[in-house]
């Protein structure tokens, strides 16, 4: 069924930040943050450009993935220090147990946590040297997804629904039938990664398209199909995600001095297409993160 009003251009749009992902490193773009106080220098730059949320994978000071409370702590307490914007935690890990996961989400309390809705192939292909640059196995089994909902769900953490396939829309509708999360669905569809759904604008109305009803939803492109991506996520009303977790560069060959060069490309994207940006107390209405 099209539920054409939730792609309605007339609504502000959310622009969401990922400041850092796991894989990168400062090798490959020097602006990426490390200790707690880059952290938190980094989302200013992306609130003061136009961002109201983001979006945080954690690393030590020396810039090793973690997954320790202290570390997600600090982080936390350097962006409110710095600036108002809503903060979701990544949960997604290859190797990590579920139970530590789910320790810096009870210890810490963001107000959105990532949800990845299922297993997957997961991959970055290089074609001119046609190799793949990483390749791996990200698992996700429903019970899993089960066990990060119900700890959501208790500590009264917003679940983000991050969807890399139409399968993984598909498990998004039994949880809500079940009960486990409810309107206003936070969804993101992430297209571009090798072995979920391929980075079209077909791909992207088609599974605009399946949300369920009261779905705020928003497109994370990969890569240099990031912009195309927004362009026409902002003609359908839906909200966007940018950030040097997803994409390193503002054009081609122009690398991102910080995220904020990424979100206020986003910004002016939305507004040359007469989008207003939601503020960060519109943002907490529409994503029901109010008590925070």
């Amino acid at each position: 069924m099209f539920y054409r009003r939730h792609l309605d251009p007339s609504r502000p749009c959310i622009v969401s930040c990922a400041l850092s992902g796991v894989v990168a490193n400062r090798s490959q773009c020097a602006a990426i943050p490390y200790t707690p106080e880059e952290y938190g220098k980094e989302a200013k730059r992306a609130y003061e450009a136009g961002a109201v949320a983001v979006h945080i994978h954690a690393r030590s000071p020396d810039g090793v993935p973690s997954f320790a409370i202290t570390d997600y702590q600090q982080i936390r307490d350097a962006i409110v220090a710095e600036c108002p914007v809503i903060i979701n935690f990544s949960t997604g890990a290859v190797g990590v147990s579920v139970e530590s996961r789910i320790a810096y989400l009870r210890a810490v309390k963001p107000a959105v946590a990532a949800l990845n809705m299922g297993s997957m192939n997961y991959a970055k292909y290089n074609a001119a040297k046609k190799k793949f640059v990483f390749d791996f196995l990200f698992p996700n089994p429903h019970a899993e997804i089960m066990a990060f909902v119900t700890a959501m769900r208790e500590e009264r953490i917003r679940p983000e629904m991050e969807c890399f396939d139409l399968g993984h829309v598909g498990s998004a509708r039994v949880l809500a039938d079940m009960g486990l999360v409810g309107a206003p669905f936070m969804m993101s569809l992430v297209m571009g990664v090798v072995g979920g759904i391929p980075a079209t604008t077909e791909n992207l109305v088609h599974m605009a398209n399946q949300l369920p009803e009261g779905a705020e939803w928003q497109v994370v492109g990969i890569s240099h199909d990031q912009w195309r991506l927004l362009a026409a996520a902002g003609s359908l009303g839906g909200n966007v995600r940018v950030g040097l977790e997803d994409n390193f560069y503002v054009s081609e060959g122009v690398m991102a001095a910080s995220n904020g060069d990424l979100v206020a490309k986003a910004v002016r994207m939305m507004r040359d297409q007469g989008r207003k940006i939601a503020t960060v107390d519109e943002a907490r209405v529409r994503l029901g993160t109010t008590w925070v």
